[in-house]
């Protein structure tokens, strides 16, 4: 077994001690940990173990008269509204065995009950196991609390994510006017990268320290002795923070196995978040099917085609969605990583190939094909399977992939993935020629309504290409995090030209968004609204105006970096202008055969030796760890990872042959239209912690 096997095959480990517990239980489940279940073998593993049900956790739930037992999995603090869902579940059911995991450790708790030292055993679920009888309405029931790091999803051989802190986030400029705002005028941070752990909110301090302890629990199970890397004021948190857990001291006295983890910030490259640039299946398909409900990563596949339903507006509720995740198939499995870590043409000659190969083992009649890969082609394969239940079974997954991939492709609006590319370039290009201010404006001829000037054209005859206010959103964030690259120009002139601009740009995209017909799920966490009914001209150019100060703080996120500063190169006269991607220049930084101590890439100190390495550096030549120096990487990327920037990892790895593996662990994997929703619509500095 590799090592990073040992990785990926860690989070089913953890979910084996929830499957001890569930035999003639009936499971109650949160929805970040459902998620993490979906890409560990599903509600099927739990049912398998012995489970009599699967329910959500909710007040609105109980337990039969006949379930006397109860597990409930849970991602949030032992505290506030997790305790009165708890109760309430409790007291309308006949629970005898109430067994509850979290997974939050016991001294996250500690540091949420405002006790700072360290104890003996586990008090805070001790108490808790008490209540939990008092619940139950006897004493003598059993009650048991543990802490299990239920956090981790392997979506690939190469990615783990981790559902529970899909919405972590490094922090904005707005983040750092909100902290000092709360600090004496003397104590004032005076950047991004000067605070520190402890200047944080509380809600965000625990998701840290809970997402740390989990990363603690993954190292010393598989004996692993960690060096610590971080680029970015968040990264370099988190990883302060794991450098010095406490209870990581002893495994790294002791630990076998060496790594190096890299802490990256989201933040430091948003150019290749939103781009379209990225020539690969799954992303198109993340970005334009619809997600699970309650899902961060996966997505709603119809399965109608594979049935003898006819298609009706009820006809979605009447039919299971299909997903991406397939856990179960060998078949299906093999045919996710193509997907996912390929090139867009290999991936649909790959889906091409594994529903021939299904066909002909269960001998349908099919008609082989060569050339172009269409939707048609591949709907004609699959419909071979309808209502033949024996094959439907056997090749379920591969079906679904397929599924996603037909839809995917005749989806309508994926024609605007194009438009938003050649848009891209043309800015790409135009950066190097031209002042930011000059660059900026040719986006307010886009920004128009949908079916043009006249409100009365419903959106259903608008063009198939034309950009709507999404798409509008992701090239204001493409531009503003390259703002630096243009041109100079005269402060004094650019700032007052800029300003008058954005003014501009704040009143028609304003008036673009009022102007929807419909409002999409970014829209609506944007202004607040669900129906274009509530949303009023104030309240759209109130979020509009929010949205700009953000904006207007991308272009300085690689300010404090001495090396990596730049993400373009600007044309020579023989070759366009090209987009660098940071992670690319990372790993070269990481692989360079010289091992250059790159000074972007900070070396986390967690004890004496490493602070006195730092002292005598100063006055004499001292080897500093280094990323290269051990056999397995983990690049851990703080606000999501694109597919494509997994290819990129994997082909970059490739080309330097040095040996070492390189696992991706990360908080989520990125759809473009993630990114507005992370930088405008999410709480980062109070994150929910069920509290």
């Amino acid at each position: 077994m590799s090592r990073t096997e040992d990785f990926t095959k860690f989070p089913l480990q953890m979910w084996q001690n929830v499957l001890s517990k569930v035999k003639k239980a009936v499971v109650f489940m949160d929805d970040r940990c459902a998620e993490s279940l979906h890409w560990n073998g599903g509600a099927a593993a739990l049912l398998d173990a012995g489970a009599r049900n699967v329910k959500q956790f909710s007040s609105f739930e109980s337990g039969g008269v006949n379930e006397p037992k109860a597990v409930f999995v849970v991602s949030t603090l032992l505290k506030g509204r997790t305790v009165d869902i708890l109760k309430d579940i409790i007291s309308l059911s006949h629970f005898q065995y109430c067994v509850v995991i979290t997974t939050v450790s016991h001294s996250v708790h500690l540091l949420a009950n405002n006790v700072s030292t360290e104890m003996e055993g586990n008090p805070v679920f001790q108490q808790f196991e008490e209540k939990l009888c008092e619940w139950m309405g006897n004493m003598n029931y059993t009650a048991e609390v543990m802490y299990v790091p239920l956090v981790f999803a392997p979506i690939s051989q190469q990615l783990l994510l981790t559902p529970t802190f899909a919405n972590l986030f490094p922090l904005l400029s707005p983040d750092l006017e909100t902290i000092n705002a709360k600090r004496p005028e003397k104590k004032k941070f005076g950047s991004l990268p000067d605070v520190d752990m402890h200047s944080l909110s509380v809600e965000l301090q625990i998701e840290i320290k809970s997402l740390v302890s989990a990363l603690n629990v993954m190292f010393e199970f598989t004996s692993t002795r960690e060096e610590t890397f971080a680029v970015g004021p968040m990264s370099r948190i988190i990883a302060g923070e794991l450098a010095n857990h406490p209870q990581a001291k002893n495994r790294r006295k002791t630990a076998p196995n060496k790594a190096s983890i890299i802490f990256l910030d989201r933040t430091m490259d948003l150019t290749g978040a939103v781009g379209h640039h990225g020539d690969n299946l799954v992303e198109k398909i993340l970005t334009v099917l619809k997600p699970l409900p309650s899902h961060v990563t996966d997505v709603q596949v119809d399965m109608l085609e594979l049935t003898s339903l006819q298609r009706t507006p009820h006809s979605e509720t009447t039919l299971a969605p299909g997903c991406l995740a397939q856990t179960q198939s060998a078949a299906a499995h093999s045919l996710w990583e193509a997907m996912l870590t390929g090139k867009h043409k290999e991936g649909l000659m790959e889906v091409r190939r594994q529903l021939v190969e299904a066909a002909s083992k269960e001998k349908l009649p099919i008609k082989m094909s060569m050339g172009r890969v269409t939707p048609e082609q591949l709907c004609s394969y699959m419909q071979l399977f309808r209502s033949n239940w024996g094959a439907l079974e056997s090749h379920c997954g591969v079906l679904q992939l397929g599924l996603a991939t037909a839809q995917m492709l005749r989806h309508p609006s994926l024609p605007r993935w194009d438009s938003c590319l050649a848009f891209e370039r043309l800015l790409l290009q135009a950066l190097g020629d031209s002042d930011f201010p000059t660059v900026l404006r040719q986006l307010l001829p886009l920004m128009k309504p949908r079916g043009g000037e006249d409100s009365s054209v419903t959106v259903s005859r608008t063009r198939e290409d034309e950009c709507g206010p999404e798409e509008l959103i992701l090239l204001l964030i493409y531009l503003y995090s390259l703002a630096h690259e243009a041109q100079p120009a005269d402060q004094d002139t650019e700032e007052e030209e800029l300003e008058k601009l954005e003014r501009e740009l704040i009143g028609a995209l304003t008036l673009v968004i009022t102007r929807e017909m419909q409002l999409s799920p970014l829209l609506q966490k944007l202004t607040g609204c669900t129906y274009p009914e509530e949303l009023t001209t104030e309240r759209a150019h109130s979020a509009v105006e929010d949205m700009f100060e953000t904006l207007r703080g991308l272009s300085h996120t690689r300010d404090h970096l001495k090396q990596l500063r730049s993400v373009y190169t600007a044309s020579d006269g023989v070759h366009q202008a090209t987009y660098r991607p940071f992670l690319r220049q990372i790993l070269e930084e990481v692989f360079l055969p010289d091992r250059h101590e790159c000074p972007d890439i900070e070396h986390m100190s967690g004890g004496l030796t490493d602070l006195l390495k730092t002292g005598f550096s100063m006055f004499m030549k001292v080897s500093r760890p280094h990323p290269s120096d051990n056999p397995l990487i983990f690049l851990f990327l703080v606000g999501g990872v694109t597919p494509s920037e997994l290819r990129l990892i994997k082909d970059t790895v490739a080309t330097h042959k040095t040996g070492t593996q390189v696992l991706v662990l990360s908080t989520r994997l990125l759809r473009p239209t993630d990114i507005p929703e992370l930088l405008f619509a999410t709480q980062r500095l109070s994150p929910d912690i069920g509290i």
